[in-house]
């Protein structure tokens, strides 16, 4: 037997049983941090993976299938003006009501349509940063002065980041951009712009209806019909789901009896439940299930949103666990006490602030 190869393995699945051979079980600081990531994690699905990351999922696979690579490349592929690149980079996310978590999927899919890496991740950065409703809630409640600094702030450093993952990793740029997108496109289907535009104003309008609470968190919105009340912003998502069937049907090769299923899915989740969130949940799934079982754009939307998920939620799912372990849920306390925490970044101290960052 080979053992060079084997040594590296022995090594990991040694420290492994080690690790869990002295797991303190038992401790109250240690048995608390456990609680706290089961309870972080469970919030961020209720709060964020429902009516956050799905619409999500749905654009980027939308990204990747429906727009075409050369309308991504005139402004944002490697071989764009740079200024015209970096500039509808840094403030295209103002339109969007999108947290750092729900832009990932929508970074992945315009990089995959051969954005250059520069710009994409200026997207990334800037994007969550710079939507409207955050813009807004931080001059309300911080000041104009401190909602316009985060405004200009995160532009600025959104093209300082970009550039400089382009000037890292230029190498990158310039494979992806000498690739031949014309082969790929031979077998898209031609539509006009306009349907397109129209298909997506629709997932963002559902995507930021759904989210565009009175106040409190989802699940208290989601806890509205229960009692009696439903929030005038879930009336227009249900608007803005309609005219995404609608669309569907007429342009997009979905069959009008899937629609008809799926609106029948959310009429009874919501007839169970009421709940809005529950409807919505049972129309994402419905809609991706239509859309799997047909041929044609939708059936390959379908697998888009797949690969978006399944590339991107686990990490998500793993890294807030990971967090609620170490710091706790908000007000909670994790295996790290929340004094270190105190002591590392409390204040206004430049050292505060680089600890922070870091």
């Amino acid at each position: 037997m080979d053992w060079k190869g084997e040594w590296k393995r022995i090594g990991w699945m040694f420290a492994g049983f080690v690790a869990c051979y002295l797991l303190p079980v038992g401790a109250t600081r240690f048995d608390r941090a456990v609680g706290e990531a089961l309870s972080q994690v469970r919030w961020y699905a209720r709060e964020h993976v429902l009516l956050g990351m799905v619409p999500a999922f749905f654009i980027a696979g939308a990204i990747r299938v429906f727009v075409r690579r050369g309308a991504v490349l005139k402004y944002l592929g490697s071989g764009a003006s740079r200024t015209v690149a970096y500039g509808v980079a840094a403030v295209s996310g103002a339109v969007l009501t999108v947290c750092s978590c729900t832009v990932l999927p929508l970074f992945s899919g315009i990089y995959t349509m051969g954005a250059g890496l520069g710009p994409a991740c200026t997207f990334l950065y800037s994007g969550p940063a710079i939507n409207v409703t955050a813009t807004i809630i931080t001059a309300r409640v911080l000041g104009f002065e401190l909602g316009a600094a985060r405004a200009i702030g995160a532009v600025l450093f959104s093209l300082v980041i970009g550039l400089s993952m382009w000037a890292l990793f230029r190498d990158d740029g310039a494979r992806k951009a000498g690739g031949s997108f014309e082969a790929e496109e031979a077998g898209v289907k031609e539509r006009p712009g306009w349907q397109t535009m129209l298909l997506f104003g629709s997932l963002v309008g559902l995507l930021v209806a759904a989210n565009w609470g009175d106040s409190g968190s989802h699940a208290e919105h989601a806890g509205h019909a229960a009692s009696g009340g439903l929030g005038a912003h879930w009336l227009v998502a249900a608007l803005f789901a309609v005219a995404l069937g609608a669309l569907l049907v007429r342009w997009f090769g979905l069959p009008l009896t899937g629609v008809l299923a799926v609106a029948f899915g959310v009429a009874a989740a919501a007839a169970v439940t009421r709940q809005p969130s529950a409807a919505f949940t049972a129309g994402a799934l419905g809609l991706w299930v239509a859309c799997a079982f047909s041929g044609g754009g939708a059936g390959e939307w379908a697998a888009a949103v797949w690969r978006s998920a399944s590339e991107t939620l686990p990490l998500l799912l793993v890294g807030i666990l990971l967090s609620g372990f170490l710091l706790g849920k908000p007000g909670g306390e994790g295996i790290v006490p929340s004094d270190w925490v105190a002591q590392a970044v409390g204040g206004n101290s430049l050292r505060a602030a680089f600890v922070s960052s870091a």
